[in-house]
């Protein structure tokens, strides 16, 4: 099934958040859809397979989205003068109403996947809708097209309109074993517990999808702490629990089942920032949602000191943009920000801890995957960069900089995912 091949070009990949690996010419060996390594000169063990030569261009692994939502790829731009709680209310259920519609979920998500497979991301966690079909539709999509991804039938059985919410915390979870029942038996394609988030989801259904958890051993994805109003509201919802986390975790949604992640945590407390470093929680920093529907800017610096593992999202369609280059970009500018608004407490990240939040620190999230240090999954982009070039030389870095904030994907010349040529 896998072929081994080797790619030649500039090649660059993080090692750790603050070290990039720069070769301005190197090969890289794929074996069995894993990285067998970078080499300055190719090994003799590996001089019979056949390379693709990208001489001058740019080599780098695929990109990695932790949080989207599918169903609000319609919505990009749109409604972006509003907070999140009235967002939701005004643009977003409305939208994912129409969802029971096989027609509209099809012609959607199609164009989802289209847009993810020409750009530079390669993996991703994605959130469906409540609707059983149409998730399913939306896994089959994803797989016919070679992305690695996790997808979440939502649920929600209260505070949202009648035509989205389920009708109770039993049929909520009914509906939830019935579609991981009919998951189909992918290669690149499986399911993620998703409740929307607290206040969408009734103790009695957060319950039982703690027990549906255990049961399949299932990854979990959710929204955590994204905007004071809601903040405010989770502690009416749940007065019992020290913070929003908490009750995440008091829910049982936490633990070694399998990995959990919770989008934006814009505002966690410190009791709040000690669980998630003490559980392993996935914080996905999604900066341009949180600048676009007001949320705030999250304490990145905070979360990576505290041994918390950070990945990006591009948390469409609060962000609008599918491209997790922008979302380095914006992750950047925006600690910039933070930084200064807090006077200057916190370093704002580097384009080196950026690139390695879109690679390799959300990658972790799927295993050994975002490097091309052996062992990882064989993930990489071409990048032609040539139109771009100065009438001075860059160096790879320089390069890799301009790339990340252009976020122009057509210079995206080849995708590879699990050694697997996409285009």
């Amino acid at each position: 099934m896998y072929q081994d091949f080797v790619l030649k070009g500039a090649i660059c990949y993080s090692k750790t958040k603050d070290t990039l690996r720069f070769l301005e010419q190197g090969f890289l060996v794929c074996i069995a859809g894993k990285s067998a390594g970078v080499f300055p000169d190719l090994p003799d063990r590996y001089r019979h397979l056949p390379v693709a030569d990208y001489t001058g261009k740019l080599i780098i692994p695929g990109l990695v989205d932790l949080h989207i939502h599918a169903s609000q790829f319609t919505l990009r731009s749109l409604g972006m003068d509003l907070e999140l709680l009235d967002w939701l209310t005004t643009w977003v259920f409305p939208e994912e109403t129409k969802y029971q519609d096989a027609a509209y979920s099809l012609k959607t998500y199609t164009s989802l996947v289209e847009d993810l497979k020409r750009g530079p991301n390669t993996r991703a966690c994605l959130f469906a809708t409540v609707h059983v079909p149409g998730t399913l539709l939306l896994m089959d999509l994803l797989e016919a097209s070679g992305l690695v991804c996790m997808v979440g039938k939502v649920n929600m059985d209260r505070n949202c309109p009648d035509g989205l919410r389920e009708k109770d915390a039993e049929t909520s979870a009914t509906a939830t074993r019935e579609w991981l029942e009919q998951c189909g038996s992918y290669r690149n394609t499986a399911p993620i517990l998703t409740p929307r988030f607290i206040p969408s989801c009734t103790d009695d259904l957060m319950r039982r999808l703690a027990a549906i958890r255990r049961q399949y051993r299932l990854p979990l994805q959710s929204h955590l702490s994204e905007n004071q109003r809601e903040i405010n509201w989770v502690r009416e919802l749940c007065p019992q629990s020290a913070c929003y986390g908490d009750a995440y975790a008091r829910f049982g949604m936490f633990g070694d089942e399998a990995p959990v992640i919770m989008a934006h945590c814009v505002w966690s407390e410190d009791r709040e920032v000690e669980l998630l470093a003490k559980q392993k929680v996935y914080v996905a920093h999604c900066p341009q949602s949180n600048t676009n529907i007001s949320s705030g800017a999250a304490p990145v610096r905070r979360y990576l000191e505290a041994g918390i593992p950070v990945g990006l999202g591009s948390d469409v369609a609060g962000g609008a943009h599918t491209s997790i280059f922008r979302a380095m970009t914006d992750a950047i500018q925006v600690s910039k920000l933070r930084r200064i608004l807090t006077g200057h407490n916190d370093a704002p990240l580097s384009l080196e801890e950026a690139f390695y939040l879109g690679t390799k620190g959300g990658g972790a999230f799927f295993g050994a995957a975002g490097s091309f240090e052996a062992g990882y999954e064989f993930d990489a982009l071409v990048i032609d960069d040539g139109d771009l070039a100065p009438p001075f030389t860059l160096s790879p870095r320089n390069r890799l900089e301009r790339i990340v904030y252009l976020s122009d994907d057509r210079h995206i010349s080849a995708k590879y995912v699990r050694g697997v040529s996409i285009f």
